[in-house]
């Protein structure tokens, strides 16, 4: 507990619009990510040679896989900050910046030294040969001398969110991915480097949008920004700041490991099948970004009021997030079954494909209402540092969903694959939302 000497007296009002301020930019910005993997995809592509783009393929979700598992920087970031700021404590504001900072380098380093490994092995460990895996290790050799700016930029990013900077959030991904895209047209098509080009675009995207970032930093806080060493060596702080890493980062990988096998059995379904179901992953894709857009205002607020120590105004922030979650998984679900035939037709034009994809549509439409509670109860979770609660569901939803792979599949084939991936989904949300009064009780006091 934190003595009330260092909370902050500033009564924090939630309300749908500071929940908006940082869930409108924040969606927003993921949305542009997709927007720059297209165009990646177009610039290759107009080489005419299937071993590029089958490369950049392969390379693409190397990267993805990697950065996705180091995310919890950009997370733990926004929830210390957002709960240092409602303290009301500047110093330890930004000593979790910079230890975060030292985290993100350090990492960054690690994939440097590895990268000779990742180089050489990770192109054929993901099933490419000849010139498909030359085109892959060009891309991921030029890519990862990027690693510790891109995990700064996480850092970064996560800073501004736990300050509530959402729109300064958005401008830093619309400048990042934005430099990206003009650099890799210009690079890879206009000067005909291929994918050569389109790596070394990225690499100049994460480093303007690095600079950028610690440039407004420091324009905005000044001297309170500089870095101490006394930030960097509290032992306490960063054990703390490890611990919740950690759990994130198993969180995160019993959701690779959710999607993988997703994947792998719906493989064994053979082409066709394979095929539609990645063709409505796009869906759940399509509404993870708005809901996590909303996860993101649910870490920073709900973080800020556990720091202030004000629960009403916690509690208010949960039911806000919680009631926008809900009705845009609702409106999703309507939309993509009035236009999900339509969207299915958009994406593929294989006949089969489009069949396969709208027989089991129903399922795709879903995830946005079963993910809904699962998105939101995380951005809460993390919010508060309640990790290892996060932690520990996770790994018993991921549990259920093998159980019901196991005994659906069997029974139902993909219909099954699809009905166990909604049942993870829901047991995410819903096993932490039956934890969610007994920890707030516990983080907060009777007198608050």
């Amino acid at each position: 507990m934190h003595s009330p000497s260092s909370s902050s007296t500033r009564t924090i009002e939630v309300s749908h619009r500071s929940v908006l301020a940082i869930a409108v930019p924040m969606t927003l910005g993921f949305v542009t990510t997709p927007l720059l993997g297209l165009t990646d995809t177009a610039v290759v592509g107009r080489s005419g040679d299937a071993a590029q783009l089958a490369g950049l393929a392969i390379a693409a979700a190397l990267f993805d896989l990697l950065f996705a598992s180091l995310n919890f920087l950009r997370a733990s970031t926004t929830a210390l900050v957002a709960q240092a700021q409602g303290r009301g404590e500047t110093t330890e504001l930004f000593a979790v910046f910079w230890r975060s900072i030292v985290l993100s380098v350090g990492f960054g380093l690690i994939i440097l030294v590895a990268s000779p490994a990742i180089v050489g092995f990770g192109p054929s460990m993901m099933g490419a040969d000849g010139g498909v895996q030359a085109a892959a290790a060009t891309y991921i050799g030029i890519r990862i001398l990027a690693a510790p700016v891109t995990l700064t930029n996480f850092t970064l990013l996560g800073f501004v969110l736990g300050r509530g900077l959402g729109s300064v959030g958005l401008a830093l991904q619309i400048l990042l991915n934005g430099v990206n895209i003009v650099m890799s047209i210009l690079l890879g098509v206009t000067f005909g480097f291929g994918i050569a080009g389109v790596a070394w675009g990225t690499v100049i995207g994460e480093l303007i949008a690095m600079i950028a970032g610690l440039t407004f930093v420091f324009w905005r806080y000044g001297r309170a920004a500089m870095p101490q060493v006394s930030m960097i060596t509290d032992r306490i702080k960063l054990m703390a700041l490890f611990r919740l890493n950690r759990d994130i980062l198993i969180r995160t990988f019993s959701l690779i490991t959710a999607f993988t096998v997703m994947t792998r059995i719906g493989a064994g379904f053979g082409a066709v099948t394979l095929a539609a179901n990645a063709v409505l992953m796009n869906f759940f894709m399509i509404a993870s970004f708005y809901l996590d857009g909303m996860a993101t205002a649910a870490e920073q607020i709900t973080g800020e009021t556990i720091g202030a120590r004000q629960r009403r105004a916690f509690e208010r922030a949960v039911r806000l997030t919680g009631i926008w979650s809900l009705g845009l998984a609702l409106a999703s679900v309507a939309f993509f079954l009035i236009f999900g035939d339509a969207i299915i037709g958009f994406i593929t034009t294989a006949g089969d494909v489009r069949g396969a994809a709208e027989t089991y549509l129903i399922y795709a439409a879903l995830t946005a209402l079963t993910g809904a509670l699962a998105f939101h109860m995380d951005g809460v979770f993390i919010g508060a540092t309640w990790s290892v609660e996060m932690r520990n569901m996770m790994l018993v939803a991921l549990a259920g969903y093998l159980a019901s792979v196991g005994v659906l599949v069997p029974l139902f084939d993909n219909h099954g694959l699809w009905i166990a991936l909604n049942v993870f989904l829901a047991l995410r949300g819903l096993l932490l939302l039956a934890r969610l009064k007994r920890k707030t009780d516990q983080t907060f006091t009777d007198s608050q």
